[in-house]
């Protein structure tokens, strides 16, 4: 949510910023209503003080002894103007709230400009790419061969996108998810944190997914729970209504959870295999900083994510976001992509967003410095996502001779196996 003051001061600022995004919103709309909230206000605090002038007035004429009964009918006929204005007041107030949860975070200053992800810039890459004659058998083809996951039986069970691990699949994402949370803590001193699956709407609004994205979300309509897209939502809000204190910071945290998404407005995309899925796992890291250092901070998230792909010895490239491609709630954005050799294509597994006081606004988060409170910044990386790190791993890793090479930093969670596919890697019949 952005702060009133930066559209109240400078709206042509905000207009223009908006306007990198290429995305429509009314501005005039939220300008209008923040005005007339105001013009509400302001009524709403001089019939206060009428009463409360009314009421001293009362309290005088007693103690004199004097008639105070014209007095007191005034009180209450200016206390129900009072009730009224209050209701016009909150009326007004909820519909303005409204409208500001809908209005996008504002592009730093050092986002490049553009409109489509064919405008983002690439600003780093790593490692080799295999000739572009050399033949790849696809993921989906290695674990048939390999019995690592069942797409067909997880169909069965839930519908499409909701894939099952078995065997030697299973523990190969299992390990993937511990030597990802084992970096984050013990390479960088991050607290992990095992969160609840089911979120509440606040939760949801707090940090961006609601009111703009419902349709996405999967919705347990009983309970009015949500169950979480991703770790940040339950993480960041953690300390929703909190203030913490400055040399605290910078609290980081790590969570791995299972992920749902709907992915309602993805007709067409490509779906197969691991490329998109309703369910999936992912390890999350979310830090609290002070605006001074959010944006140093979010290189250090940029550069441990990129760090667990070169463990894994998979050729990557960061793309730094342009404007029009930026998520709703981030200021800056960083895309790692791995290269997928049988699908020629780059593939996203995680993003790397500076929210500055976006989020902290709508859950308030603050900090305490020398006796004063404010809002601090939140960020948040994938570290990593496993279903597309997946799809790159078995098309990377997979030998002529049929088996599954291990990269030596994830052989310690698979008890020292330096391949998979030799011995039989449990087959369901």
């Amino acid at each position: 949510m952005l702060d009133p003051k930066l559209y109240r001061d400078d709206p042509e600022k905000v207009r223009a910023a908006l306007l990198r995004r290429g995305k429509a919103f009314d501005l005039d709309a939220l300008l209008r209503l923040d005005r007339e909230k105001r013009a509400l206000g302001a009524e709403l605090d001089r019939l206060k003080a009428e009463r409360n002038a009314a009421s001293e007035a009362i309290a005088k004429l007693k103690r004199s002894g004097g008639d105070a009964s014209a007095e007191i009918e005034k009180t209450r006929a200016v206390g129900d103007k009072i009730k009224e204005a209050q209701e016009i007041f909150n009326a007004a107030e909820e519909k303005l709230n409204a409208l500001a949860l809908l209005c996008p975070n504002l592009p730093h200053a050092s986002v490049p400009d553009g409109r489509t992800p064919a405008d983002n810039k690439v600003v780093k890459t790593w490692g080799e790419l295999p000739p572009e004659s050399q033949i790849f058998p696809d993921h989906l083809a290695i674990g048939e061969k390999l019995h690592l996951f069942d797409f067909e039986r997880g169909a069965k069970l839930s519908g499409s996108g909701f894939p099952i691990y078995t065997g030697l699949g299973a523990r190969l994402e299992r390990a993937l998810i511990n030597f990802f949370l084992d970096f984050h803590v013990e390479r960088h001193g991050f607290t992990e944190i095992s969160p609840p699956y089911l979120v509440s709407r606040t939760s949801m609004t707090g940090t961006g997914q609601l009111p703009k994205f419902e349709e996405d979300m999967y919705h347990c309509g009983a309970d009015d729970l949500f169950l979480v897209p991703t770790a940040e939502v339950p993480v960041t809000n953690m300390h929703r209504d909190e203030v913490l204190d400055v040399a605290s910071l910078p609290v980081s945290y790590c969570a791995y959870t299972a992920c749902f998404r709907r992915e309602a407005g993805s007709w067409g995309a490509d779906t197969r295999g691991f490329l998109r899925l309703h369910q999936f796992n992912k390890v999350e890291m979310v830090k609290f900083t002070s605006p001074e250092s959010s944006y140093e901070a979010l290189e250090g998230l940029r550069e441990q994510a990129e760090e667990l792909l070169r463990l894994l010895e998979l050729p990557y490239r960061v793309l730094e976001l342009c404007a029009g491609d930026l998520g709703f709630g981030a200021a800056k954005c960083y895309d790692l992509e791995v290269w997928a050799p049988a699908e020629k294509k780059w593939l996203e597994v995680s993003s790397c967003s500076n929210f500055e006081d976006f989020q902290a606004r709508r859950a308030n988060i603050r900090v305490k410095s020398a006796g004063k409170t404010s809002l601090l910044h939140t960020l948040n990386g994938s570290g990593l996502a496993t279903p597309r790190v997946l799809v790159a791993f078995l098309e990377h890793h997979y030998t002529e001779c049929g088996t599954l090479r291990i990269p030596a930093a994830l052989r310690p969670y698979l008890g020292g196996l330096e391949e998979i596919g030799k011995t039989d890697t449990g087959r369901i019949s």
